[in-house]
């Protein structure tokens, strides 16, 4: 019930008072005003509450345009073109992660094998300080294997400084294709990755506009969602391709650094060895 109601009821009620205690007004009367005031109040209180507003529920429609949508209604073209990026981003991951690992212990093993080589008082006793498998003990080994067994063997004919200078330069180029190894895979997958994607989306709008051509109907939905659904493989293969390119790049300049340590060190061991030190 508003305000304005009850105060006229209120009202109402007061006067039809007043009055019968003047006795202006017929008891018949009063009872006709006296039903009509409370009437309002009754009709107030009577009246039924409105029902509670039911919350507003979003319906969430599967996008049917969508990876898996995609993956559903595809054929052999396109499952094959997933698939092969699929490979292709985890033989790439792979080889980044494996050649980082490496790398590192190259790195480390270089800087701590190099104080402790120069350190010691010959150069047999250094090779045996180094750790086995690293690329300065082979090397180290290459130079005086090369320096021991010149004289009296087919390769006297090369004089001793062009022989040793041959054997640790063969050595540094072994380490130098070990730290290469993989780098070509994902100079492969950076430069293919996105072309092998978009074979993939070529296919799906060509499929997608034979079937909009054989049902004759062209609008905005029998075109937009066949076409969107075809550019994912492009975005997948771009996925595929960034990563690979920005880790070729990474690990070329860790090799580059990992080359020069090797280089100073084969260039110092070399003229040790000249000197005729043991």
């Amino acid at each position: 019930m508003s305000l304005s109601t009850a105060l006229r009821a209120s009202m109402a009620a007061a006067l039809i008072a007043a009055a019968s205690l003047l006795g202006v007004v017929p008891e018949s009367a009063l009872a006709q005003a006296t039903d009509a005031a409370s009437a309002p109040v009754a009709q107030a209180q009577a009246a039924p509450a409105p029902p509670p507003m039911s919350a507003v529920t979003e319906e969430a429609v599967e996008n049917p345009f969508g990876l898996r949508g995609s993956w559903a209604s595809s054929d052999w073209v396109k499952r094959s073109t997933l698939i092969i990026l699929v490979i292709m981003s985890m033989a790439s991951w792979y080889v980044i992660f494996v050649k980082l690992f490496e790398q590192r212990a190259m790195l480390k093993s270089g800087r701590e094998g190099s104080e402790t080589f120069w350190k010691a008082a010959s150069i047999k006793a250094g090779v045996i300080a180094l750790e086995e498998g690293t690329a300065s003990r082979f090397i180290a080994e290459q130079g005086i294997k090369a320096s021991e067994h010149h004289e009296g063997t087919m390769v006297e004919v090369i004089d001793k400084h062009t022989w040793i200078g041959m054997s640790i330069e063969r050595a540094v180029g072994n380490v130098q294709s070990r730290l290469s190894s993989g780098l070509a895979l994902l100079a492969t997958v950076g430069s293919t990755a996105p072309f092998i994607g978009l074979f993939g989306t070529t296919w799906g709008i060509y499929e997608a506009l034979v079937k909009i051509g054989l049902s004759g109907q062209a609008s905005i939905d029998k075109v937009a969602g066949p076409v969107g659904a075809a550019l994912i493989l492009t975005a997948f293969g771009l996925a595929v391709a960034v990563p690979a390119v920005i880790g070729y790049n990474w690990l070329v300049r860790r090799n580059k650094a990992i080359l020069d340590q090797t280089r100073a060190f084969a260039g110092d061991l070399q003229n040790v060895l000249l000197s005729g030190k043991r």
